[in-house]
């Protein structure tokens, strides 16, 4: 496969995004591809831009890249998802598990995907359901992780956890996060689950500082149904975030329903990068 059309997507108003992305246009039409700026692309830069173009968004680019860190990443990975386009990142200097292009050896590693040596990875996606009562409140899908969290008043809340109907327990905490294999680099590391594959079927139940050293992280198959059902939020409406991006406050009588989505993220690997390169790069291992 042959990228003949491209879509540049960077953080909105960062100048440090705007020099490399001019520079990525640049190589890029050096080598007679089209290029279009996506919408999260700075203004300043003059260029053909997506919405110029007339056209769905699968019918103007073959394939995304995005310069910047993962939360543009993420949300880039989340609309191409949809049109089922693949993309990469570039990767400006912060940990970036999902910018997978390092800044100093993106014309190399560009010219290598140009000249087609690179696979797709489908990387599964969670699709989540705040209920009330019955009736949907909102729903999203999600790339790395669904989190609950406490509200302002700074103590733990109490929820109740079941998978396939089946009761986990009742959690007293800060939280609970859900996350693909994706995102168990992303928060879930952080709070104590472990590092899976990004290609394993399999979703992360990690509690956020349990008051009982008990509750440790799960792993799920991927086709299991969590329900999280609020209990006690400490007199303080709690959160619910989607891939780091607050969804909506919760009031304490709803459920969270979060299931494997019917879509996938398509994202480009170079032949010449690995997974556990990455964990040894970013994670600084010996």
């Amino acid at each position: 496969m042959v990228f003949r059309s491209i879509g540049l997507f960077g953080r909105y108003q960062d100048p440090a995004v705007k020099v490399t992305l001019t520079e990525i246009q640049e190589h890029l039409e050096r080598r007679d591809r089209a290029v279009f700026l996506g919408d999260t692309t700075h203004h300043g830069i003059e260029d053909l831009r997506l919405e110029d173009s007339g056209k769905p968004l699968h019918e103007t680019i073959e394939l995304g890249i995005v310069i910047g860190g993962d939360g543009t990443m993420l949300h880039v990975a989340r609309a191409l998802a949809r049109c089922e386009l693949p993309v990469i990142g570039i990767n400006m200097g912060r940990l970036g598990f999902l910018t997978d292009i390092p800044a100093e050896h993106m014309h190399d590693d560009l010219d290598q995907l140009l000249a087609g040596e690179f696979e797709i990875e489908q990387r599964m996606m969670l699709f989540a359901q705040l209920l009330r009562s019955g009736e949907v409140l909102d729903e999203r899908t999600a790339l790395n992780d669904v989190v609950l969290s406490k509200g302002a008043t700074g103590q733990t809340i109490e929820f109740d956890t079941r998978v396939n109907g089946e009761a986990v327990g009742r959690t007293r905490g800060d939280g609970i996060i859900v996350a693909t294999p994706t995102g168990s680099t992303a928060y879930a590391l952080s709070a104590g689950g472990p590092i899976l594959h990004p290609l394993l079927p399999a979703i992360v139940l990690a509690p956020i500082c349990p008051h009982t050293l008990g509750q440790r992280p799960l792993v799920l198959n991927a086709d299991s149904t969590i329900e999280i059902e609020l209990v006690d939020l400490a007199g303080e409406d709690g959160n619910i975030f989607i891939d780091g991006l607050n969804l909506r406050p919760v009031t304490g009588n709803e459920i969270l329903q979060i299931r494997r989505a019917d879509i996938v993220a398509r994202t480009v690997r170079i032949n010449s990068h690995n997974h556990y390169k990455a964990l040894h790069s970013k994670l600084g291992w010996g």
